[in-house]
């Protein structure tokens, strides 16, 4: 009975909750990717439910609270309709959000597929794709959205449809150098001389070891989608009145700019958190795979 008792195992007990302490320490590691994650986890929470929780209705006018500075009522004051801004720049956020993320995601899966390819075979895969590279890179970022825009004409799907367009080659010119540089690692022709396929080889060997650079470089790509979906909404080739945008909000108050400071201010407040708080948590990132590669 004894041995038998003695041969038992203890049962696994729960995992305890972190301690502040290790809260502390992981912070004092990398104090850039908490901030960059508290401030996206906070922004999009008041963008899935600040719309929800707000009492005003974003698109209904009231002319007789039109333009009123931020009080009590309303906390960002009111734009020339006399919607309050508050909930007007929390709608946005869905908006703008949506424009970063799916303008990022779906270039970064088009651009790693792409540049893998390139990147693993060459030849003339890879010189019908950079000949593609030349061609966008001959022509400025902004100016090239605004064509197709002309094309397409304007409004926020046409907007998706011209961003991922143009932002897919960011993406694939990053993966294919990555790839072109790890072709030649040990563990790839190893993986070959064991008669592996191309395509295992370039899921299973090759993308887990390359993609933390694309992933860093998305976390610009957001920003910098944002950026450009607020700057169309400006020239009015986004989104369209009456739905509310960051960019659009900007471009609306022009006229009250000396008059009225909260209209720009506010959406330009919001532009600016999300800027900085995607930008943290790249450099997190970045610090996060460079400390793991040493």
């Amino acid at each position: 009975m004894g041995t038998l008792v003695a041969g038992l195992k203890p049962r696994p007990t729960l995992a305890h909750a972190p301690r502040i302490e290790d809260v502390l320490q992981f912070y004092r590691k990398n104090p850039p990717l908490v901030l960059g994650a508290a401030g996206v986890f906070i922004m999009v929470a008041l963008a899935i439910f600040g719309p929800i929780l707000s009492p005003y209705d974003p698109l209904k006018n009231d002319y007789q609270s039109a333009v009123q500075p931020p009080s009590l009522a309303h906390l960002f004051g009111t734009d020339k309709f006399g919607r309050d801004q508050l909930a007007r720049v929390l709608v946005a956020s869905r908006i703008d959000l949506s424009i970063g993320i799916i303008t990022t995601v779906f270039p970064l899966l088009i651009g790693t597929i792409v540049g893998s390819i390139a990147g693993y075979y060459s030849g003339l895969l890879d010189g019908v794709f950079m000949r593609i590279v030349d061609i966008q890179v001959a022509f400025p970022f902004i100016v090239l959205l605004i064509a197709i825009l002309a094309i397409l004409g304007p409004g926020v799907i046409n907007m998706y449809y011209a961003l991922i367009l143009v932002g897919w080659i960011g993406f694939a010119r990053l993966v294919r150098g990555e790839i072109l540089v790890a072709r030649k690692m040990e563990y790839v022709l190893a993986a070959r001389a064991l008669g592996y396929g191309s395509g295992r080889i370039i899921i299973r060997h090759l993308l887990p070891n390359v993609a933390g650079p694309a992933l860093i470089f998305a976390m610009s790509a957001v920003v910098l989608n944002i950026l450009a979906g607020a700057s169309l909404g400006f020239l009015g080739l986004g989104v369209q009145a009456p739905n509310a945008e960051w960019g659009s909000m900007i471009a609306e108050s022009r006229e009250f700019f000396l008059t009225a400071w909260w209209l720009p201010v506010f959406p330009g407040l919001a532009i600016a958190c999300v800027g900085i708080s995607f930008s943290l948590l790249g450099d997190g990132l970045a610090a996060a795979v460079r400390r793991r590669a040493n």
